[in-house]
């Protein structure tokens, strides 16, 4: 029944003092708790600096339906439902963490994107932002958007890329570099490619995308690159970090690398000491892509 399976979703995992998705359980590695609700928050803030105050780069004029995938705590949802008053919102997620009270023209839905899609009718704007350990094929997941938008409609993805760089060596032989390489590990052995994010942009271009555009801000661990944008963006990227090496790793270094909590929280150390010392040059890349499919609104 529906009130089961109501029920059921918030019937949580819980794990190493963390809490999990009830649905479709074990398909996405990060937690769900508040403390991460906190972080992705956070890490909003953080897109929006990246662009100036905005939402979204695609260039979509008065769209009517708009879907965000992987909403999260649903925050993008709301604050474009409340920049455009006259779409309507879905917003979709694994985890009902969504919060009660939205604007009128918002809404979520509990929904695995990598599962058949049954929405009505096609969207104006297909929107999703930090996905890059949701899925295990890209490609198939890009074809679903292109088959679910209306004629010269855009999707739009913003999301953190992994591996983090480092152009000088300072990230060499650091413990922050050793849980780079074996989260990228950890995620391929379950068919999660981290390094497959940059690709996003060939993958609509095959499905049949036009106008495709690519653009690429790099984003510092902590404060220590010049220009006060570089700093405001690593002083929050350190303070999303600094939370968010446990809520990315717990899961996969115990459920798949088989490494013990204890393990796990002695690496976490020495990560955390790396990403508060500037003379670590570490960065990420955060990738943005969009694209249109052809035709025009309304055929």
């Amino acid at each position: 029944s529906t009130s089961s399976l109501r029920s059921s979703i918030y019937d949580y995992l819980e794990e190493n003092g963390r809490t999990y998705h009830a649905f479709n359980s074990g398909k996405y590695m990060l937690p769900n708790d508040t403390r991460e609700q906190d972080r992705l928050d956070l890490q909003h803030h953080s897109f929006r600096i990246m662009l100036d105050g905005k939402l979204n780069l695609a260039p979509v004029n008065n769209p009517q339906r708009v879907l965000d995938l992987a909403t999260g705590t649903g925050i993008w949802a709301v604050e474009f439902a409340q920049e455009h008053p006259s779409a309507s919102v879905t917003g979709t997620d694994l985890s009902p963490i969504q919060p009660d009270f939205v604007p009128a023209n918002c809404q979520f839905e509990i929904h695995d994107a990598e599962e058949e899609w049954t929405f009505s009718k096609p969207f104006d704007y297909i929107h999703a932002r930090a996905i890059v350990t949701c899925f295990n094929n890209n490609r198939g997941i890009v074809q679903k958007i292109f088959e679910n938008l209306a004629p010269g409609g855009y999707f739009e993805l913003q999301d953190p890329c992994l591996p983090m760089r480092c152009d000088d060596r300072t990230l060499e032989g650091t413990p922050l570099n050793d849980w780079n390489e074996n989260l990228v590990e950890a995620m391929s052995r379950i068919g999660r490619n981290l390094k497959d994010g940059q690709n996003w942009g060939q993958y609509m271009r095959e499905a049949g995308f036009v106008d495709v555009v690519e653009h690429r801000i790099c984003v510092p661990v902590n404060p220590w690159a010049r220009g006060k944008k570089n700093k405001l963006l690593g002083a929050i990227s350190q303070q999303n970090l600094l939370e968010g090496v446990e809520s990315m790793s717990k899961a996969a270094f115990t459920r798949v690398l088989g490494w013990s909590p204890e393990r796990l929280d002695e690496l976490l150390v020495g990560v955390r000491a790396n990403l508060q010392d500037k003379h670590v040059h570490a960065y990420g890349i955060v990738y943005f892509a969009y694209g249109r499919k052809p035709g025009h609104v309304g055929e």
